[in-house]
């Protein structure tokens, strides 16, 4: 019979605890969710401003 090799079921043994003990990447980097919650903000408020700009233009050219 072949003989198992324990490194190898040692190395799965880590890599599964590895996974299961993630924690959550947001929570650790709190300063990369704000700013991109700053750019999203500042995305759909320069996307709004353009909308708001070429209904109004629409408008005055209709009247």
């Amino acid at each position: 019979m072949a003989a198992v090799d324990m490194s190898l079921v040692a190395r799965s043994e880590v890599a599964a605890h590895h996974l299961m003990k993630r924690g959550n990447w947001a929570s650790r980097e709190p300063g990369v969710i704000l700013v991109f919650a700053i750019l999203g903000a500042v995305g759909i408020l320069l996307i709004g401003l353009f909308i708001q700009k070429r209904l109004s233009a629409r408008r005055a050219s209709k009247v």
